[in-house]
Parts: structure tokens; C-alpha cells; sequence
């Protein structure tokens, strides 16, 4: 046994294993060399992006804002015996339960909720009171709309409703014999200012340069539209609106034509001038003005 323990195999055998271990060490250092370093990045937690809302402006609080003469009705969650409709009165106050007088001109009504809430629990009448604020009435900034429209009237203003085509569209629209100009008439710090306003720019060409935004207290008047009379020997006698470069021929087609007793050589014009009625003789290319009375004679023949 000792021959073979000493025997020249047995004693390679361990050598070869030594040197095939270093062999692949070797091995794995060179890749380990040969490989990139990692680097590893920091990643820095950011805050979440913001909600792009857009703050309210200064005009659009003001128009939001209660005035003397409004009408709210405040009401409590679970105490509908506090459910309260008020006026707010010259001094700017309203009454309401338990707290007596409450200052709430010039305040939106989610201000005047969280005032009420606040006098409620610092009184300790109601406990986490829940307090809505809804306008009723406004009474305090109104446009008054009138002339040839179909509903005229006045009408609120806030920041949803504040231009010109906004309140015609409340009105109902222009009525078939407004005019296509308006007329804006405002008082501010005592100055009375009228402006003439024509809606074919802004209809038209695009113009909402004159779509202006309007203050309480302003007045929209849309004038009648201009008009030309047709009577005598033509179908359907009656008034018309007078569109632009409309002649005598046109204005006729309105009313239907002619009769069967009717002449082109016997149509007479009642124009109004500086120096009173002027009656003309018409022929149907002649153009026809505001408030011309067109008259169509009988055929002698």
C-alpha cells in the first residue's frame, strides 16, 4: 500500500487539479478586467406636476361677487330649520339664525358659506356645520336689453355672461325688424359714453373686437331696421326691410310683384327730404332709401 501511495500517478494527480484551478482564476479575473463598471444612477423622487387651472381674474371675482339687492338662499347640512332666503340689504348684510347681521357685499357666495360656517361653530350652535350659499336673485349688476329684440328685458351678468353677443342671445335674438347695428350706452364714474356697434363685424368678418364685455348698469338698444313702404297695384301691399343698394325692382319682388293691373310706367317714389315729402317719378333701377313709399299705379289700358 505504501508503494502505490507514493507511485508517480498519485502524486501528478493533485498538481494537475492545482493548476487547472488557477488556470480558470485566471480566466475570470481577465473578464472581470475586461467588463465596464456598472454605474448605478440616483434617482431623485420629484413632486408630482400641478393641475393646469387657470385663476380666476380680478373681473371675473367681481362679477361673482353679491351686491346690494341680491337674493341667496343659505342652507345647512342636517338643519333644514336654519334653511334661510335673504336679501342683502344697503348696509350689505344679510339676517340669518343664531348669528344675527352677517356683512357679505363683495364677497362670492363660497365666502359667504365659510363665514357662516365659522360665526356657527365659533358660537357653538352647530357642530362641523356645512354651509351652501346658493344666488338666487341678482339684482346688483344687469344689462338691460331692449329695442328690436325678441325678449327684451334685463338680464344678469357674471363671468359666464359678459359680452355683447351673450346678452342678445339671452334676449332672443335680434327680432326680423332689428337693425344689424346696435347701440351700447354705459355710465361710469358719471360719464355717459354711447357706442355704436355693427354685428355684420363680428358675425362676418370676424371682428370680436366689438363683441365687448359689458359692465352692470350698461343698456343694449337695437334700433328698428330701415324700412320701405309698397302699396297699389302689387300683390302683397305692406312694409319691408330695406337691405343695402336694394332698388325699386327688388323692393317690388318683396311685395309679391306687380297685378295684372299694374304698370312699370306709373310707379311714383314719397321720399322724405330737408325740405319735407318729395314725390319722384321711379323707374325700376333706381335705388330705393330708408322710409321710401313706393307707389305702383293702374294701367289706363
Amino acid at each position: 500500500m505504501n508503494a502505490s501511495r507514493h507511485s508517480p500517478d498519485a502524486i501528478r494527480a493533485p498538481r494537475l487539479a492545482a493548476a487547472a484551478l488557477a488556470i480558470l482564476l485566471a480566466g475570470f479575473a481577465g473578464l472581470a478586467a475586461a467588463r465596464p463598471p456598472v454605474r448605478i444612477a440616483t434617482v431623485t423622487p420629484s413632486a408630482p406636476p400641478r393641475s393646469a387651472e387657470v385663476p380666476a381674474t380680478a373681473t371675473d371675482a367681481a362679477l361673482e361677487s353679491l351686491g346690494m339687492g341680491d337674493v341667496v338662499r343659505v342652507t345647512v347640512f342636517r338643519n333644514p330649520e336654519l334653511t334661510t332666503e335673504a336679501r342683502v340689504s344697503e348696509r350689505g348684510t344679510i339676517l340669518f339664525p343664531l348669528i344675527g347681521e352677517v356683512h357679505v357685499v363683495g364677497m362670492t357666495p363660497a365666502q359667504v358659506g365659510s363665514r357662516i360656517a365659522k360665526k356657527l361653530r365659533d358660537g357653538r350652535f352647530v357642530v362641523n356645520p356645512e354651509v351652501t350659499v346658493a344666488l338666487a336673485q341678482v339684482n346688483s349688476r344687469q344689462v338691460a336689453v331692449l329695442g328690436a329684440v325678441n325678449k327684451p328685458g334685463r338680464y344678469p351678468i357674471d363671468s359666464q355672461n359678459s359680452r355683447l353677443t351673450d346678452f342678445l342671445a339671452s334676449a332672443g335674438g335680434i327680432a326680423p325688424a332689428g337693425a344689424e347695428h346696435v347701440t351700447l350706452v354705459s355710465t361710469h364714474d358719471g360719464r355717459t359714453v354711447k357706442r355704436d356697434i355693427d354685428l355684420n363685424a363680428i358675425f362676418r368678418s370676424g371682428d370680436l373686437s366689438e363683441n365687448v364685455r359689458l359692465q352692470p348698469g350698461d343698456t343694449i338698444y337695437v334700433e328698428k331696421a330701415p324700412m320701405v313702404y309698397i302699396y297699389g297695384e302689387v300683390q302683397k301691399a305692406g312694409a319691408y326691410r330695406l337691405e343695402p343698394h336694394m332698388t325699386v325692382m327688388q323692393a317690388l319682388a318683396l311685395g309679391g310683384g306687380l297685378t295684372v293691373r299694374g304698370t312699370q310706367r306709373g310707379i311714383k317714389i314719397a321720399r322724405h327730404t330737408a325740405q319735407g315729402v318729395r314725390e319722384i317719378e321711379a323707374h325700376l333701377s333706381d335705388p330705393v332709401k330708408d322710409d321710401d313709399v313706393i307707389y305702383v299705379r293702374e294701367s289706363l289700358f
